[in-house]
């Protein structure tokens, strides 16, 4: 089997397939990486969030927040305003929790040594409880509190963006041009170097488990390495 050809294939499949994302487009603020990434033969996304602040209204299984079976009280890509938490937090009937999210992106890559190109990850996030089993656990000022926190991590996530995507941008540039600059074995050679290194030592910028759980509709057949990408150091 021709991977090549079939990673080309499968790439055609999923970009033409319709956004089933709540919003149902590409966020503006990262619409350039996706383009920059949908743009280069050995990758594709396959879904992406700019970061958001959200309120969900559910239950929390020891520390663990569910997303599934939620009701989505308040989302927002931009900065968030306290008066709006407090509206949206009394519709809430369960455990409700205030979440910052950074950006993430899901990106499927041809080869490993691609993956390696772009995998990094970051704890830039907020996540906090608010209400218990519909009762408000913590005073006005605390939530007002809390979302100048989100609402400073939302910018700090739109600058991180913007170098995200220069750093990308010359990564590219740069392993385009080793590429057609020296042989195959050596750029393997290469990879085998940085696979060697100590992954405590390489800070943002790490590969993440393949075929991520994440990413829908992939299966053992499909082609290809998955990545999750969380923008820490740029």
């Amino acid at each position: 089997m021709d991977l090549s050809a079939e990673f080309k294939r499968w790439k055609a499949q999923c970009l033409s397939k319709a956004d089933l994302s709540r919003k149902g487009s590409v966020d503006e603020d990262v619409l350039e990486i996706v383009q920059l990434l949908n743009g280069q033969e050995q990758f594709f996304t396959t879904s992406s969030c700019a970061g958001r602040i959200i309120l969900l209204d559910g239950s929390i299984n020891g520390s663990e927040v569910q997303k599934k079976n939620c009701c989505w009280l308040l989302v927002t890509h931009k900065a968030c305003v306290k008066d709006d938490v407090i509206v949206a937090l009394k519709k809430a009937n369960g455990d409700a929790i205030l979440k910052f999210e950074p950006l993430v992106l899901h990106v499927q890559c041809r080869q490993l040594q691609d993956a390696q190109t772009l995998a990094v990850r970051s704890t830039h996030s907020l996540e906090v409880p608010l209400s218990h089993q519909g009762k408000l656990m913590v005073t006005e000022e605390y939530i007002n509190f809390l979302v100048k926190i989100a609402n400073q991590k939302m910018e700090e996530n739109k600058k991180r963006i913007e170098r995200f995507y220069n750093c990308l941008q010359h990564a590219l540039e740069k392993e385009t041009v080793s590429t057609t600059s020296h042989p195959k074995e050596k750029v393997n050679s290469s990879y085998s170097r940085k696979k060697k290194r100590n992954p405590e030592k390489a800070r943002g910028k790490r590969v993440t488990k393949e075929n991520d759980k994440e990413v829908e509709n992939n299966d053992h057949d499909d082609p290809g390495i998955s990545v999750t990408i969380f923008p820490e150091d740029y």
